[in-house]
């Protein structure tokens, strides 16, 4: 059995015990020789409970696995075979502000979504830079395993900017519906297979079951439908207001949950302020969800992961990095959807751009799949979503204000008006100590203030 060097770059997250207790699951498939956790000085702490944790949870199972934790990253990259990021630039005080911000001018504030997307992908690409160049020199055959949100843009920074090709965008939505459709249909999740289209967090989907037959139409009704059944709920991070069921209908395809920021505009926004005034946003909530994780971690008893780990969202997010990492070292050949290069299968939207669908993960990385059929509607949304991504990309490599500008007002969830440049430029300046590239403009902001002042 090969045996590898694996390395968590984000080792601190609270993530992390589902990271390791997926890859102990996995023991007889995968051989750990080393794995380094890395973080940076402000989750010291946190990085430093969470390799004493996993020390404990691999001598539970038996195992000789190395544990280190480090904030030398370039010692843990050395000789790395696999790389896996879960980081968070600024924490869980940046995520309050991309959601705050925007709200307090009456637009939707969400950690993937709209200007508070946008600003969680310049934080992130603009640390990924250094990241990437000790990679080159340090691990240069590694492969990068990205579920540092939001997954899909920063996967196209990795693969298409900074040029690392070696990439896979990871999200734990696709497994989520997969689990849903099997449960509504009362069958195994194995005797169905998902086909998915789209853009991380923005993608569209159809369930056929293991006859051949298409089962869309009536996952749509048990799901969203007249046939819906309260049981199955949406992942714990969107509030679950339904969707207009005869779009959906209409579509013959499945949506993810973000869609309701787009289908359902103004009840979610709506929903946002409210918690937002209520002092109960995401944000708020996962911090303290976080605080009571670490009290559990801290626990020198504490070997196993814990239950209320599935409080704090994202569930599924490590154990595909896993299955991930022991399907291209085994050449297993499963479908997996995640994030990676289109190759014209999408021969509506840029060839070799980065796109969410459905693949089959090989030694070599993953070889896309034929994607379903979409209508003029789903078409002009993925069109449109996607030169948004180009331009956040573009505008965090380069710090142009400009096209930050432009991304801000392609984006169908930002209001075009005179808010519009005032939400840019309060989250400019409140994000200044992460977002070198956008000195020049943040200094003209600022010189601007101080004459109006």
């Amino acid at each position: 059995m090969k045996s590898i060097k694996l390395v968590t770059i984000g080792g601190g997250s609270s993530y992390t015990p589902e990271l390791v207790e997926g890859m102990i699951l996995r023991q007889s498939k995968l051989q750990i020789s080393e794995w380094w956790f890395v973080d940076v000085e402000l989750g010291q702490d946190k990085l430093t409970t969470i390799v004493e944790l996993a020390k404990r949870m691999v001598k539970k199972a038996g195992l000789n696995w190395q544990i280190y934790g480090t904030l030398n990253r370039r010692e843990a990259l050395k000789d790395a075979d696999f790389v896996t990021s879960q980081f968070r630039v600024g924490q869980l005080d940046a995520r309050i502000l991309d959601e705050s911000i925007p709200l307090k001018y009456g637009m939707l504030g969400q950690e993937t979504n709209g200007a508070g997307g946008i600003f969680k992908a310049f934080r992130t690409i603009e640390a990924y830079k250094p990241i990437i160049e000790d990679m080159k020199e340090l691990c240069p055959d590694a492969w990068l395993i990205n579920f540092t949100n939001p997954a899909g843009i920063v996967t196209e920074a990795l693969i298409n900017r900074l040029g690392w090709g070696k990439t896979i965008g990871v999200c734990n939505i696709p497994i989520g519906q997969q689990k849903a459709a099997a449960e509504v249909l009362d069958l195994d999740d194995k005797q169905l297979m998902l086909r998915h289209v789209g853009l991380n967090h923005f993608h569209f989907h159809e369930v056929w079951d293991q006859d051949g037959h298409n089962r869309t139409d009536e996952v749509i009704e048990k799901l969203y439908g007249t046939e819906r059944e309260d049981k199955v709920k949406g992942v714990k991070n969107i509030t679950s207001l339904d969707f207009p069921i005869e779009l959906l209908r209409s579509l013959h395809l499945l949506p993810c949950d973000y869609h309701r920021y787009l289908f359902i505009e103004t009840e979610m926004l709506e929903d946002s302020i409210q918690q937002f005034k209520e002092g109960t946003a995401r944000g708020e909530q996962v911090k303290k969800i976080e605080e009571e994780l670490f009290a559990v971690y801290r626990n020198p008893h504490t070997d196993e992961k814990p239950k209320q780990l599935e409080l704090r969202g994202g569930a599924y997010y490590s154990d595909i990095a896993c299955q991930l990492i022991v399907a291209i070292v085994n050449d297993t050949h499963e479908q997996f959807t995640v994030s990676t290069v289109n190759r014209g299968v999408i021969d509506y939207l840029p060839k070799d751009c980065v796109v969410e669908i459905s693949t089959i993960i090989t030694a070599n990385g993953p070889i896309p799949l034929a994607v379903p059929t979409v209508s003029p509607f789903v078409k002009g949304y993925l069109q449109m979503m996607k030169q948004m991504e180009l331009l956040t990309v573009e505008a965090a490599m380069t710090g142009s204000y400009d096209l930050a500008l432009q991304a801000f007002m392609i984006h169908p969830l930002i209001v075009n008006d005179a808010r519009t440049q005032v939400v840019l430029n309060e989250l400019l300046l409140a994000h200044e100590s992460y977002l070198p590239q956008f000195h020049d403009s943040i200094e003209k902001i600022k010189i601007k203030e101080q004459k109006h002042d």
